[in-house]
């Protein structure tokens, strides 16, 4: 179903560059051509299988194309800018509303499965003073936005589009237009000359300066509280499948205090099937929704009584936490729930209750506080049990596919215990990561939200000194600059088959580079031309023009292509690096030239404390057997890092009442906007984006990029001497598998930053970045698979998928857990994927004369990153 042109990415990339410059194309792209632009809406017209609007409620209009078999492609921008218009025309234009937004929805048809999505932000009708935005203006949008997608999905294929229109004040006009008209006016208004200029973000990163920031300008440290630690509750749902979806059958819940031991008598437990409810209620939904009633009315009244707030449970943010939103939604009328959702992960969920409309202590009051142990013990529930508390017993196990709302009644007691016994757990596991942390750095992990939130609690009360190292939280554009010089690990496939490996595993990789290396300090002063200057000179984050020659076959400086993946590449290209890698390039061969950059200031490493101690601790545990302990302080150790990186922009999700959710839909960036129930509304929105005004900025007050990009980069050094090796089968940022031993002075299984050995490896296959196969020397199959298909992937495939790389084959992927938002659903569904490895995405192959994959190259990629001048005079000089 791959249906497209290539020679389209063409035509794709100048609609780009146009777009950018605030440039639209006359004639709608199409040439002038009224034969080319009929053309492509008589292709429009044939793929269409079926046209649908609804008005869900007062202010949404939904407008739908269904296409027929052979798809759409994604590449086919300007039929599915056409597409838009015609539904917009035809049902948006065709009302008279006060304010109006709306967002183009693709239905994808990927290698992985059918994917639904928002393409963008919703595209406003009408600006902030009430006029109408002009119909070009809202097209060339449009046509940005697809053009962007076809970029992105080259060789996606769209069985479905949707329009999602907010109208507030919506009136329906007595006036119907025929296609023929609808068509008519789509030409007019494309070739009505430009469209009004639009705001886009600046292509050069100015100096620094702009408008009062509302956010401090470095990490604050914190003094310890003196608190004691907080006694908290610890539940679970059980949920058996009604037509596909998950629908509650028992809940628990369990008080968890400090010091005291978890008592197994004390579990509360609600169940549908209780006498009292098969004889009252004949429908087992609503036997449900009196369990969910019982059950948090049940834990409101024992919270307050007992004053405590905070309730886990393991994977609510994905799981109990929607049941949960699911219900309240419909119980607006007596309590006020208020979700912390970023990026569709839900990680808090405060349930208030009073009087509505009043403000502080004579208004709502806080109920209950629901939040996930996952994120503060990132582990299965079983592993956990294991290592933590192993006197609580190991994790049950039941039949999960064999339990229906028919046989709920006859294995009621081994359900109830099955549930009874996660929640023992879950209370056990969650009080000794109290006491660990608590007892060695007074800090309550029930004040923390994540790990790494924790990790950085812990650093800011102790270990953290803002006199020596006031750690920069960056500006707008320092964020947007530094952050594209935030690459991440390096995972790469060099030779696809070996035998007799070596798989060597860094010791803890990030908090090593932390400790060892200097780090970018102070606050970045911008250079616009860095032209000339000597690179050894330099510190800090610069965009440079970089040429690797040919002769490098295992390339080290990485570049991101117009899909997003992460290459290591020869050729000439232009990207921001952390200068101590640009220099590191240099020795190994590169050229580089500096454009422009932030320069710091080259500061010892302020994470030297923090992560000797850790380090220190976790070793005196493992040395007197207390592996439960070595593990807590190892996840900490490990967690730090990744806070520093979080990325402002971001998907907020908000649970709202009608007056907010008009405010946001109309006022934010919208992607989603839908009604759960009579009282309450769900919204999705961006924030922090590049079309936000300065003064609309507001990072996390511990976001600073240029540390984690640091991070990144040193370890991409510190692997590089193995990657390099030519015995170098597969890396994945810290882990290489060698093809021969290292040297006795280089291997320790607990010296901070050297290699352990981790497998002998007798035969091992690899097939992708994150895809392979290893037979070990113990007689053991490890088997990774990146993606939904991985649990369908075993030896044999993999050893066909090596004698064959391209082979795929189509097979049914079930996704029992699969989350709508709109809905609060979580639902079964199977899914058609293409099974496969996508061929030369990272490197290309290379085969035998008997054609047999046996090693692969780089890609070699040219790309000079709009710096076209500048870099042909400095080719010219060499010349």
């Amino acid at each position: 179903m791959k249906i497209y042109d290539r020679t389209m990415s063409i035509n794709i990339q100048s609609i780009k560059e146009r777009m950018k410059h605030n440039v639209p194309a006359k004639g709608c792209l199409f040439g002038d051509s009224i034969e080319e632009f009929n053309g492509f809406l008589n292709r429009l017209k044939a793929l269409i299988e079926e046209e649908r609007c609804l008005d869900p409620y007062k202010g949404l209009r939904i407008a739908e194309l269904v296409f027929k078999y052979p798809y759409l492609g994604c590449v086919d921008y300007h039929v599915i800018a056409l597409a838009v218009m015609r539904l917009l025309i035809k049902y948006c234009y065709s009302t008279v509303f006060d304010r109006g937004r709306f967002t183009i929805g693709y239905r994808l048809q990927l290698e992985t499965g059918c994917v639904n999505f928002t393409i963008g932000s919703a595209i406003s009708l009408k600006d902030p003073s009430g006029n109408a935005v002009p119909n070009k203006q809202v097209y060339v949008h449009i046509m940005r936005l697809v053009a962007q997608k076809a970029e992105e999905y080259p060789e996606a294929v769209l069985s479905g589009l949707c329009l999602r229109m907010y109208m507030e004040g919506m009136q329906v006009k007595d006036v119907t237009l025929t296609y023929e008209e609808i068509d008519t006016k789509i030409w007019e208004l494309i070739n009505a000359g430009d469209a009004e200029p639009q705001e886009v973000p600046a292509q050069e990163v100015p100096a620094m300066g702009g408008s009062k920031r509302r956010y401090p300008d470095h990490v604050t440290a914190l003094k310890p509280t003196g608190k004691d630690r907080q006694p908290f509750i610890v539940a679970d749902t059980e949920t058996v499948l009604v037509n596909g979806v998950h629908v509650p059958y028992a809940a628990g819940f369990l008080f968890v205090y400090p010091g005291q031991a978890i008592n197994s008598h004390n579990i509360y437990t609600e169940f549908s099937e209780d006498d009292d409810a098969l004889f009252v209620i004949p429908e087992f939904e609503d036997r449900s929704n009196k369990l969910m009633f019982g059950f948090l009315e049940s834990l409101a009244w024992a919270a307050g009584e007992a004053k405590i707030q905070t309730v886990y449970f393991h994977n609510f943010a994905r799981f109990d936490g929607i049941i949960l939103m699911k219900h309240y939604a419909k119980h607006g009328d007596k309590y006020t729930i208020k979700p912390l959702m970023r990026n569709n992960r839900l990680y808090e969920l405060v349930v208030s209750k009073g009087e509505k409309g009043l403000k502080g202590k004579k208004g709502m009051k806080v109920v209950l506080r629901f939040r996930d142990s996952l994120h503060l013990l990132p582990s299965s529930l079983d592993t956990l049990a294991k290592t933590l508390c192993p006197e609580l017993g190991v994790k049950g196990s039941i039949k999960h596919d064999e339990v229906e709302v028919s046989n709920l009644v006859t294995k009621r007691a081994e359900l109830l215990e099955y549930m009874k016994q996660d929640i023992r757990l879950l209370g056990g596991v969650m009080q000794k990561a109290q006491d660990l942390y608590f007892n060695k750095f007074q800090v309550d992990v029930v004040d923390c939200l994540t790990l790494s939130a924790l990790a950085m609690r812990i650093y800011r009360t102790i270990y953290y000194d803002p006199n020596s190292f006031p750690i920069h939280i960056p500006r707008r554009n320092e964020d947007t600059f530094i952050r594209r010089g935030y690459y991440g690990g390096h995972a790469d496939v060099y030779i696809p088959h070996g035998t007799d490996l070596h798989y060597y595993d860094v010791n803890s990789l990030y908090p090593y580079i932390m400790k060892t290396f200097n780090m970018p300090g102070g606050k970045p002063v911008w250079y616009g031309n860095l032209e000339g200057q000597e690179l050894s000179q330099l510190y800090g984050f610069i965009e440079a023009y970089v040429v690797c020659p040919s002769t490098i076959t295992r390339p080290f400086l990485p570049y991101k292509d117009s899909n997003d993946t992460l290459l290591f590449p020869t050729g000439k290209f232009v990207g921001v690096y952390y200068s101590e890698e640009l220099k590191y390039a240099r020795s190994l061969g590169y050229t580089i030239l500096p454009l422009r950059g932030y320069l710091f200031e080259e500061t010892p490493s302020p994470f030297d404390g923090f992560v000797s101690s850790l380090f220190s601790l976790r070793q005196e545990a493992r040395r007197a057997g207390h592996e439960s302990t070595a593990y807590g302080y190892k996840i900490l150790m490990n967690s730090l890092y990744g806070r520093f990186g979080i990325n402002p922009k971001s998907t907020v999700t908000e649970v709202c009442d009608r007056e907010r959710y008009d405010y946001l839909t109309q006022n934010k960036h919208l992607t989603l906007g839908d009604k759960l129930s009579e009282y309450y509304y769900i919204v999705s929105y961006h924030i922090n984006t590049e079309q936000d005004n300065d003064s609309d900025w507001n990072p996390p007050k511990i976001s600073a990029v240029q540390l984690a990009a640091a991070i990144t980069a040193c370890s991409r050094i510190h692997m590089y001497k193995y990657i390099s090796r030519p015995d170098c089968y597969y890396t994945d940022t810290d882990s290489a598998i060698l093809g021969s031993p290292l040297p006795e002075e280089e291997v320790s299984s607990t010296e901070l930053g050297k290699l352990k050995l981790e497998h002998i490896v007798k035969r091992g296959i690899f097939l992708a970045s994150k895809s392979y196969l290893l037979l070990t020397q113990d007689g053991g199959h490890i088997l990774k698979h990146k993606g939904p298909a991985k649990h369908s992937v075993d030896e044999t495939w993999f050893e066909s998928q090596y004698a064959d790389p391209s082979l795929t084959k189509q097979i049914t992927v079930v996704d029992n857990f699969r989350v709508s938002l709109p809905t609060l659903d979580i639902a079964r569904k199977e899914m058609l994927l293409s099974l496969g490895i996508k061929l030369g995405t990272k490197r290309n192959l290379v085969y035998d004369d008997n054609n047999i994959w046996v090693d692969t190259k780089p890609k070699e990629v040219i790309d000079f990153g709009g710096h076209d001048i500048t870099i042909l005079k400095y080719e010219k000089k060499l010349l």
